[in-house]
């Protein structure tokens, strides 16, 4: 099999029956209609597309991370409605607001509300929660066998959560289209044509994945968040929500300089979040190979370095 030639800033995201692929001049999302046909739509608005301040070290984790939750809700969304199982239908919710609004206000009420959650969501089941388990152990005075215990439980949580959702039968074929979607940047990144039978045989697991990406984030919150000592549950809590552009920054730039490395010592950083791969990818089928070409074919640049890792 072929070797790495470059490797890439292009990323992806498996949604309902497609993927949306981000390159560094466009977002394109493709999506697996119920009658077999591709629905695609595309974004002239890249990885690339904001200021020098926001491609600085350390701050572009965090602006890359809000991006990939934006972008990612919404193009989940969208997938979501070519479903057949009645996703076009109004709750009690959104029909108030469609007969207060309209449409257009509607949507972009419900795509800030889900903006929201997505970010809160997270926030507090992988900083926050931690800190309150462990502030239940009031017995334990010495402070850094409380940010040690508060880091394993955010272990636990990452690892039970990934495990859970991938026992879901409605997720698995998601998974399936995040293999694809690994499998074709490999493809890509090893300089070869973009065929379904060249896709195939690739690995379904990416270092670069962000599978990876918030394993390393857990890890960095624990060794961050362990050199504050406060007992006091509140004040932890405030310093926990002060520390997640750092823990995201620190980890971004990890991942950046692991992803450029090709050695035992990048294998052995990566293989945590290799290993969770094998939880959120599965092998995908020839359908779902075509929607990820499709996918990465429309935000390849026209330079050859303008997307190089």
């Amino acid at each position: 099999m072929s070797e790495i030639k470059k490797r890439t800033t292009i990323g992806g995201q498996a949604l309902l029956e497609g993927i949306l692929m981000r390159g560094p001049k466009k977002t394109a999302i493709v999506v697996r209609k119920p009658d077999g046909e591709l629905e695609v739509k595309e974004d002239p608005v890249g990885t690339g597309s904001h200021g020098a301040f926001a491609k600085l070290p350390f701050i572009r984790g965090a602006v890359n991370l809000f991006d990939s939750l934006k972008y990612g809700i919404s193009a989940l969304e969208y997938s979501a409605s070519f479903s057949e199982d009645g996703m076009d239908e109004l709750t009690p919710f959104e029909q108030k607001l469609y007969d207060k609004y309209g449409k257009e206000k509607m949507d972009a009420v419900m795509m800030g509300f889900a903006l929201f959650l997505g970010i809160l969501l997270p926030i507090g089941l992988f900083f926050l929660l931690p800190t309150v388990v462990a502030g239940l152990f009031s017995g334990i005075r010495v402070g850094v066998l409380k940010n040690l215990l508060e880091g394993c439980v955010r272990i636990c949580i990452f690892l039970g959560f990934i495990i859970l959702t991938s026992k879901q039968k409605d997720i698995h074929r998601t998974y399936m289209y995040h293999g694809a979607e690994h499998k074709t940047i490999f493809c890509y990144e090893k300089g070869l044509e973009l065929t379904v039978d060249n896709v195939r045989p690739q690995s379904r697991f990416h270092p670069r994945c962000g599978t990876s990406f918030l394993f390393v984030v857990v890890i960095i919150s624990s060794l961050v968040t362990s050199l504050f000592t406060w007992r006091t549950v509140w004040v932890r809590l405030i310093i926990r929500l002060m520390l997640v552009p750092v823990v995201v920054g620190i980890s971004y730039e990890i991942n950046r300089a692991v992803g450029r490395m090709d050695n035992g010592l990048s294998r052995v950083l990566t293989a945590p979040g290799l290993f969770m791969q094998r939880f959120t990818t599965v092998e995908p089928d020839d359908s779902m190979i075509e929607v990820a070409i499709e996918a990465i074919r429309r935000v390849i640049p026209q330079g050859e370095d303008e997307d190089r890792w």
